[in-house]
């Protein structure tokens, strides 16, 4: 194997490739990737037993740039099926709230008193179109309460950032999650309830939680949740934070 960027850990440098086609190979898969850069791995899953795909698999680049070009190629097409690639997520990521879900918004917290809402589009607007950004302040007081959200136009871009686990902005270290609605931070509290299994996009060995899948027909948990799991008490920080957050969605 190739020499890697110890700044580029294998997890950014991995993609989940969904909705793949049964009768996709290995070498197709890897045919069709290595257009837009040189591939260390390349994997369909299949059955332990039956060694039947399961509908998806996995492909890790060299290095971020080249699986930054195969994003801004979508949308591909493997053995003449869509498919849809995504960053994959690590072990510990997959059980946190929303972690499959696919959003367009973050919730940025920790950010301090004198972060304006250029400070933030300075930040984010290198990994991509920034939609729109909303610092977040107190109805009465008009203090800023110390978290915002931004929104782009893809989200690819907001897959990109989360994966990151440190963001400094403004001199200040922050959190970055997905925003989540209501609706989805209950889908997927009422889904921890129900012991859905934990979705894993990473390793060969992973996924989507018992006895489901990505491809054709399959669900991120094991009762057609998204990985369920635990994480921190909510997107936004849980409490009161949360609530109010949420009602902006």
């Amino acid at each position: 194997m190739e020499d890697h960027d110890p700044k580029e850990p294998e997890q950014l440098r991995k993609l989940f490739i969904g909705g793949l086609s049964f009768e996709t190979t290995d070498d197709s898969l890897r045919e069709h990737f290595e257009k837009w850069g040189t591939l260390t791995d390349c994997v369909v899953m299949r059955g332990p037993q039956t060694k039947r795909s399961r509908g998806f698999g996995f492909v890790t680049y060299s290095c971020v740039e080249e699986v930054d070009a195969a994003m801004c190629a979508r949308p591909h097409k493997v053995d003449g099926c869509a498919v849809e690639p995504k960053r994959a997520v690590s072990r510990e990521d997959s059980v946190k709230p929303g972690a499959h879900l696919t959003v367009k918004k973050i919730f940025v917290g920790g950010i301090k008193e004198d972060t304006e809402e250029y400070n933030l589009r300075d930040y984010f607007e290198k990994y991509g179109k920034i939609e729109t950004i909303e610092v977040m302040e107190d109805r009465q007081s008009g203090k800023k309460r110390g978290f915002a959200f931004v929104t782009f136009d893809d989200h690819d871009t907001v897959d990109k950032i989360v994966v990151q686990k440190y963001h400094t902005i403004n001199g200040h270290n922050c959190e970055v999650k997905k925003a989540l609605s209501k609706q989805e931070m209950q889908s997927t509290r009422s889904q921890r309830g129900r012991g859905s299994g934990s979705g894993n996009f990473m390793g060969r060995g992973g996924n989507f939680g018992s006895g489901g899948n990505f491809g054709r027909g399959g669900n991120f948990g094991g009762r057609g949740g998204y990985g369920g799991g635990g994480g921190s008490r909510g997107s936004y920080g849980g409490g009161d934070t949360e609530l109010k957050a949420g009602s902006r969605l």
